[in-house]
């Protein structure tokens, strides 16, 4: 029966027992998937580099090239190496799962198989694979969009200081400038009070930026108090 919550998958059988080939093909085709069964290893690589699949069933003792090397060539592709690989093997010693697991292996069939066993392996593996590539996609547009979210920060806190100290150099002028009541003298003081304190927050936004992006960091020195280091530019 086909399963709708797993998507019709690109599987590659690799198998140097024509039986065991022809019997895993038919019956994950029955399932909904493309099969494309090879009956080597250097074959597999071949079919694997020409399309990338979604899933490999893997066998062990193969002639030329067996599943481990096979396994290894394909770990040590960055195209490939997310791929996840069940070998399906005789071979049933504890060494030989170990082996399979440390090089890569996501899983591991004894033969002689069951297919229900090889089809809930199958598709357990395949929810996973789909999963974790839709956690990447949506980390990806996690940072993405604190990328977008950082640079419209900056750009906005910068845009603000430009006016604020043209603003307090105008109150200031003012201030100094005399004859003035004291009602005046009381309201110009509150605006350069309130002007040097939004100030001061937007600098410091700029001393957190800069240090998340690590153009700003801070150091501990004599009497473990911490010091700034890092230069803002245009006098900033």
């Amino acid at each position: 029966m086909i399963d709708p919550m797993v998507p019709t998958a690109d599987i590659l059988v690799v198998d140097d027992t024509p039986a065991n080939l022809q019997l895993l093909a038919v019956m994950l085709k029955e399932r909904g998937h493309k099969v494309r069964p090879v009956p080597t290893g250097k074959l597999a690589l071949q079919a694997a580099h020409k399309q990338t699949p979604d899933l490999i069933l893997l066998d062990i003792n193969m002639p030329e090239m067996d599943g481990y090397e096979v396994c290894m060539a394909l770990k040590a592709d960055p195209i490939l190496a997310d791929v996840p690989v069940i070998f399906i093997s005789a071979n049933n010693e504890a060494m030989d799962k170990v082996m399979a697991f440390s090089i890569g292996g996501v899983d591991y069939i004894t033969k002689p198989f069951q297919f229900d066993e090889v089809e809930a392996r199958v598709e357990t593996h395949l929810k996973i694979q789909r999963l974790q590539a839709t956690l990447r996609q949506s980390n990806e547009r996690l940072r993405v969009l604190e990328q977008l979210k950082s640079d419209l920060t900056n750009m906005l806190v910068h845009d603000m200081r430009t006016p604020l100290t043209s603003i307090l150099s105008g109150l200031s002028t003012m201030e100094s400038m005399g004859e003035l009541n004291d009602l005046q003298k009381e309201l110009l003081t509150m605006g350069i009070r309130g002007g040097q304190t939004l100030l001061g927050m937007v600098n410091d936004l700029l001393d957190i930026s800069k240090m998340e992006d690590g153009s700003l960091q801070l150091e501990r020195g004599a009497g473990e108090s911490c010091i700034i280091r890092g230069a803002i530019a245009g006098g900033e």
